[in-house]
């Protein structure tokens, strides 16, 4: 019987955020720092750092057992693979990661067709090839090793680049032509490990804790108690996530109400239920939500 999942971390700029996820998922992960082979406090787990880009294939060979990767990245090996979840988390932000064609301010380039003939470059070439294929154009595709905003419009035509916010691309006086692929990282395991039952036990209950982890993410719990005679104004004014849990305190005529509520309108439904008479109000944090 398997004794260790073989389970890859993504290099570079999702690293953190995702080591970050996992501590909130309950398993601690510990870096050296100049070591690949990260410890964490699950024996069961063996950890490679990885970079993104190479996550897939190393599923798709079978060399690792499951990783943590962008749905970009992993597209081309989809077949080899078991999509565990998807995680909605980024490098800076809550949104998602996109891949967009970009051109300067002033180009004609205007749609897809425009790029007939033209360089294009790009860290994604798989990416923006099948892109290119999909609408019928040939255009060529060269690798930037980085810094690839400074290429237009002197050493190419277009770029196709990764962006969150945009902003970078507008700071550059560029603008985005069209988005190619939209990505959040997955929780991905090899269709050969997942047809192991311990390894595919141990995929599903970290899939589990992934996604309660997330779920609690900008959300807080809230306790009160109050008057019984206020009970169905303050239901009426709770955003919850499911219905609340009342529950008779031994004083006559009094309950306790206990919720949870997005932590960003804490701020102004607090003092509401104060003022319909709620007492001991409590605002605590959530590390995990199972639904």
């Amino acid at each position: 019987m398997s004794t260790s999942l073989k389970i890859a971390l993504p290099k570079g700029s999702l690293q953190d955020p995702t080591i970050q996820l996992l501590k909130q998922a309950g398993y601690n992960v510990h870096l050296s720092s100049r070591g690949l082979r990260p410890d964490s406090d699950d024996g069961d787990l063996d950890i490679y750092l990885i970079r993104a880009q190479e996550i897939g294939r190393y599923l798709a060979q079978g060399f690792i057992d499951c990783g943590i990767t962008g749905l970009d990245w992993a597209s081309a090996h989809e077949d080899s693979l078991v999509d565990l979840a998807e995680l909605p988390y980024s490098r800076a932000t809550v949104r998602p990661t996109k891949w967009v064609l970009v051109v300067p301010e002033d180009s004609p380039i205007q749609s897809v067709k425009d790029l007939e003939g033209k360089r294009i470059a790009t860290e994604g070439v798989e990416i923006t090839q099948n892109y290119l294929k999909k609408h019928g154009v040939n255009a060529e595709v060269e690798y930037s090793w980085g810094a690839t905003e400074v290429k237009v419009p002197d050493l190419v035509d277009a770029i196709v680049d990764v962006t969150e916010t945009g902003s970078s691309i507008r700071a550059n006086n560029l603008r985005i032509v069209d988005t190619l692929l939209t990505s959040f990282p997955h929780f991905y395991g090899s269709k050969e490990a997942y047809g192991d039952e311990w390894k595919r036990q141990k995929m599903d209950r970290m899939t589990l804790m992934l996604k309660a982890a997330l779920e609690a993410r900008g959300k807080v719990g809230l306790k009160m108690n109050l008057p019984e005679k206020s009970l169905q104004a303050v239901l009426n004014t709770l955003p919850s996530l499911r219905r609340p849990t009342v529950n008779r305190l031994a004083e006559d005529d009094w309950v306790a109400v206990e919720t949870i509520i997005e932590e960003s309108v804490a701020r102004e439904l607090i003092p509401d239920l104060k003022a319909l008479g709620a007492e001991g109000l409590i605002e605590y944090p959530l590390s995990k939500i199972v639904l």
